[in-house]
Parts: structure tokens; sequence; C-alpha cells
């Protein structure tokens, strides 16, 4: 079983389309490829029913958190339950973000990007002692291009390639301090999913980040403000003896009111530079946010539940490929993933772990020593039907129908 490092474990193809892929394989006979689409359905139809489970139990556990929450909660959290609630909340996510094929983002990289200005110029300062608790996941890492003007012929346009995350997902409670300002509330706990962001840029995606100028602008403005003071003590020095004729008042406060004059002027075109800036930066967030706070969990959860039917639905496939004896997980993780670079050119790394113990769950594959076989389409389909009736079983605590009279059974509240 070859493992790589350079491998994403996330297949990123649909599942309707990896079912048409599959079924268009002509060693199926036309019943066999009907079955399987059967198979299809049905599996999606448990893995949807079980992830609905996943999503009940995060949004309850979300909810004392979530800003954007309309309803009115019937019971509140005490002090004493709140730092307990956020843990498991956190933990969670992390477990959530392990389905989903996501990687935990090194508090290195983070370091990194607080420290660097952007392509484009921007350059953000979070302080990390805002955070009560911050997380950022990661998947998909990938070379893309921007395009830049030269810093003197700014009508040269350039490509440069710039290291990208393809999603990138943060979760943080910040802490009450006043640089947060009013609008940012430190009970509730904030969650966004971005795409294609440059390595260099994550930090200007957490809360709290702060517009830097660039060293270059901060130059400019201080050497401004140099001039100017410089100016003034220039004047004062070569008009002092005006003070004799036209009065000490006037020697003081011409030289004065120009200084703070083009002090204004300058700081009013930092103003506008820095509002320039906060353009940029907010165009491009705009085209980069992909959803916030509830909306994540969703966007998540339903991509890790694709996942989770996509990996399925291989193991299985491709172990009917097998002979009586069957395969190691080592051969059918090979075979997989071979497979699927022949017939869509795409390489990822399969979890053949994860995929086993999915089929193992719902008895559609047996184990002999090393060894797994798949079960017959005939009777995976059983299977599945008497998984999916079995999720509520209430038709039993029923009085039988031959010793009922038409019209006499009457539920009531307690049935």
């Amino acid at each position: 079983m070859a493992e790589y490092a350079d491998r994403e474990h996330y297949l990123p193809v649909r599942k309707s389309d990896l079912v048409e892929l599959l079924c268009n394989d002509t060693s199926l006979s036309s019943a066999d490829r009907d079955a399987f689409r059967q198979f299809c359905k049905l599996i999606a139809a448990v893995f949807h029913f079980e992830y609905h489970q996943r999503l009940e139990s995060l949004k309850d556990t979300y909810a004392p958190f979530d800003p954007d929450c309309v309803t009115k909660p019937l019971t509140t959290l005490s002090a004493e339950e709140r730092p307990h609630k956020l843990d498991e909340l956190f933990r969670q996510f992390e477990a959530l973000m392990e389905r989903a094929n996501f990687k935990k983002v090194d508090d290195a990289v983070l370091a990194e990007a607080n420290s660097q200005a952007s392509q484009v110029g921007l350059q953000m300062y979070v302080d990390f002692g805002l955070f009560e608790k911050l997380a950022a996941y990661s998947r998909g890492e990938a070379v893309g291009t921007r395009i830049l003007r030269h810093w003197l012929w700014f009508w040269r346009k350039r490509k440069v390639d710039v290291p990208l995350f393809q999603r990138l997902a943060v979760i943080a409670k910040m802490r009450k301090d006043r640089r947060l300002g009013s609008d940012v509330d430190t009970n509730c706990v904030y969650l966004k999913i971005f795409k294609d962001v440059p390595r260099m840029d994550v930090e200007m995606l957490l809360p709290g980040a702060r517009l830097r100028m660039p060293g270059f602008q901060r130059l400019k403005m201080g050497g401004s403000w140099i001039g100017g003071l410089a100016y003034l003590v220039y004047s004062l020095s070569t008009e002092v003896f005006e003070a004799v004729t036209r009065g000490l008042w006037y020697v003081i406060y011409g030289p004065l009111l120009a200084f703070l004059g083009y002090g204004y002027k300058q700081w009013y075109g930092y103003q506008s530079t820095k509002t320039a800036y906060g353009l940029r930066l907010s165009q491009s967030l705009y085209y980069q946010t992909l959803d916030s706070n509830a909306g994540v969990i969703h966007h998540l959860l339903d991509e890790a539940e694709e996942q989770d039917c996509r990996e399925a639905l291989l193991a299985y496939y491709y172990l009917r490929h097998a002979d009586e004896s069957g395969w190691t997980s080592a051969e059918l993780d090979d075979y997989v993933e071979a497979s699927l670079e022949k017939l869509t050119g795409l390489k990822f790394d399969f979890e053949i772990g994860d995929a086993i113990a999915k089929l193992e769950r719902h008895k559609l594959i047996e184990r002999v020593g090393d060894r797994y076989r798949a079960m017959p389409l005939a009777k995976a389909l059983v299977l599945l039907d008497y998984a999916w009736d079995n999720y509520f079983n209430y038709s039993n605590c029923l009085p039988s129908s031959n010793t009922l009279e038409p019209g006499r059974l009457r539920l009531t509240n307690d049935q």
C-alpha cells in the first residue's frame, strides 16, 4: 500500500459523476448496472441519515455561541457550563474537519503570514492575544497565479506564482478587549470558510486583524513630517529678527500654522490610502468567502457526507473485481488509486481504512483473515434496506391488524 506525502485524501469528484463513471464500465451487465445504481442510492440515503444526526448535534452545541441566531433560547448556559460547552464545540468541529479531509494549520504558518505583506501590497497585523480559542484548517495546497502591476512601471502587468490553500476554515472565540470595537460580540464563536487563499494572506482572514501601512507608505509619510518640521525650524531661525517689528505671536504662529496644515494634509492622505487598501481587501474577501457561522457547519457536513459516500462506493465497487480469495486492504488501496488515476487523471491518497470500516459497519463486506470480499449486490441491497427500515422500528408496538376493527384504532399522545 503506497503512501503519498504530496497527495490529498480528498477526491474532487461529485458523487453523481462518480456513479456514472463506474456504471460506464463495460464489464457490468445491464442487471448489475441497475442493481449498482440502487446500491448507490441506498448507501447515500443511509449516510445522509447518519450525517443528519451529526448536524443536529453540532447545531445544538453551536447554538449558544451563534452570532446570527434569530431564535429565542428557552434555557441559557451558566458561567460554569459555557467553558465546557465551548471545548465540546471545538472538539466536534475538529472531528468534522477530519471527516472533510482538512488539516490543521500550524501556528508557525499563521505567525509567518502575520509577519509578511501580501503580493498585492496589503499587510495585516493580528494580535493573537485577542483570541480565547483559535483554530484554522486547510485542504488542498496548490500554486495559483496573480496579476500584479510593476511597482515602478505601473502600466506593466506581470504574472506571479502564489502558494495557496484551496479551502481554509477558521473557528475563533475572542476575548474582551477595547481594540476589538463594539461590533464584536466576545460571547460568540465565529466560523468562516474561504477558497483560494494565499498562504501569506491567512492572517487577514482572522477576526481582529488590522490593516498595517506598507513600509514604503510609512516612510513616505514620515519623511513628509520630518520635512515639515525642518521647515518650521528654518522659518523660526530666519525670522526671529521680525519679532521686534511684527511681534512675537506672528513669528511663532505663522510657521506653526503652516506646519499643522501640512501635517493635516499628510494625515488625510494616509487615511485615503488606508481606505483604498481596505477597499482592495474587501473586494478580495468578497470573492473568496464561501460561508459564515452556522452555514459553515452545513457546508462542511455536506462535503464530509459526500466524501464518505465516495470512499464507500469506490471500495465496494472495486472489491467486486477481486477473485474468490478477496484482497488485502493494501491491494484494494493500490487498485483504487491506479484505476481512478487512469479514468480521471486525478492523483489522490485513498483512505482505505475509513472506507473498509464503513463497509464493515454495514456488513457489506466480509473479512477472512487479512483479506476482504464484497457481498453480492443482491445481498448488499437487502442489508442496506434492512438498515434503513430499522432506523425507526415503532411498527412493532402496534396491535396486530387482525385484532382491530375498522376505524377503532386511535393513537394517544403517549403512543
